[in-house]
């Protein structure tokens, strides 16, 4: 569903361009600005979403993006992938609010494709071998010493502190070591009273 939400708008946006290409010579092309308002715009308003709810609701609609997913797929494909798509996008996400409208939208989809991509061996090698990059390891090194990530960084330690989970499980594992301590002193004490007992003998021997 929140994928057809998202092919319609784009058809739309798509559809107003075209348009504005085609009108007459009298007639003013619509801007990017005018552009850009229209898609957040239907994006924000209530009514809106409400028509576009309402139109994905339609049974003959749902059918119709079923059996051309793949035609509008590779067409929004191609329209992004243009030098004209890339600079209109590129454009349109300096906008703080476009793109603040654009994330909010997509939200859902943006998590599910994150946690997704995080199960992918060859994504995971990929940051790894990001993250060993000399120049960004020496900017993570920076960033970890301005006065905002300690902040950030006690903070969180503190509520990380205050999770009974967290604090019962510091407590088993220090109950285990103390356990492994003294059953090691024990075992040591042990060997140390053996040894003298056989010493003793020895000792008596001389004395005689």
């Amino acid at each position: 569903m929140r994928f057809g939400v998202t092919l319609l708008l784009f058809s739309m946006l798509c559809l107003a361009c075209a348009g504005c290409g085609q009108s007459g010579a009298g007639a003013e092309k619509m801007d990017y600005e005018a552009t850009k308002k229209m898609v957040v715009d239907i994006l924000k308003t209530d009514e809106g979403k409400k028509a576009i709810q309402d139109v994905m609701n339609d049974d003959s609609v749902k059918s119709q993006l079923i059996m051309d997913q793949k035609v509008v797929t590779d067409s929004i494909e191609k329209t992004v992938t243009s030098d004209k798509g890339k600079q209109f996008w590129e454009k349109a996400f300096k906008d703080p609010k476009f793109a603040a409208a654009y994330a909010k939208g997509l939200k859902t989809e943006h998590e599910r494709l994150l946690k997704d991509m995080t199960k992918d061996p060859q994504y995971r090698g990929m940051i790894i071998e990001v993250m060993k990059d000399p120049e960004l390891q020496k900017e993570f090194n920076d960033l970890l010493k301005t006065k905002e990530m300690r902040e950030f960084s006690k903070q969180t330690l503190i509520e990380t502190m205050d999770s009974p989970l967290v604090r019962a499980k510091i407590q088993d594992i220090l109950l285990n070591a103390a356990a492994q301590i003294e059953k090691s002193q024990a075992a040591s004490g042990s060997k140390g009273t053996s040894g003298d007992k056989q010493a003793q003998p020895g000792d008596n021997s001389k004395k005689q």
